[in-house]
């Protein structure tokens, strides 16, 4: 999980203000008609100027290595076995994985390396047969309130026991053929909703 300042050092966002900075800044994105988004990327720079600074000031420089050396590897598996040193990082990046649906988490995984080879429209289109998948999981005989997504609400926000019961619930016991229908589009290319996109 990165924070504004570890966002910054790593090139993931522009500029960080504090929430009750956000208001000002929706209303002055509203007053103005803008030419170009490098023209908003510009303004907002300046409007944040200091709390960017700050941020980055009081952020320690971000350390990829450790990083890459994880999630660099093949596998959500691997990448869990990497994971079992004494060190703090590793402890809560474990319990933090640990937490997630370890299906979902074998999908993201996929849909990170296929994402890197594909245009924006192409991605979406992707992402959208994802959803699809996520809420209609019939290839693993899911539907609605059987899905992970579904369990993943039910824990965080209906039942709030932050217990969710992942199906199946390691990772060692995800398999490619759970993972792999989530990137077969349930529709046809052409009557996709999201066919007209180039």
């Amino acid at each position: 999980m990165l924070r504004g300042g570890e966002a910054l050092h790593v090139g993931l966002a522009d500029v960080c203000v504090d929430a009750a900075a956000l208001p000002a800044l929706w209303d002055g994105l509203r007053q103005q008609d803008w030419a170009s988004g490098e023209a908003v990327v510009a303004w907002l720079r300046e409007q944040s100027k200091a709390a960017t600074e700050h941020a980055l000031a009081i952020t320690p420089k971000w350390h990829s290595a450790p990083i890459d050396a994880v999630f660099g590897l093949a596998t959500v598996a691997e990448m869990e076995h990497a994971l079992q040193g004494k060190d703090e990082w590793s402890v809560q990046t474990l319990k933090a994985l640990h937490h997630q649906s370890p299906l979902m988490l074998c999908v993201t995984l996929e849909q990170i390396r296929r994402g890197r080879h594909m245009t924006l429209a192409q991605d979406l289109r992707m992402e959208r047969d994802m959803v699809r998948h996520c809420f209609q999981t019939d290839h693993l005989s899911r539907r609605g309130a059987s899905s992970e997504t579904v369990e993943g609400i039910r824990a965080l926000a209906v039942d709030k026991d932050h217990q969710p019961k992942w199906q199946p619930a390691r990772i060692a016991d995800v398999t490619p053929e759970m993972v792999l229908p989530f990137f077969e589009s349930p529709w046809p290319a052409t009557v996709h909703p999201l066919r007209y996109l180039s």
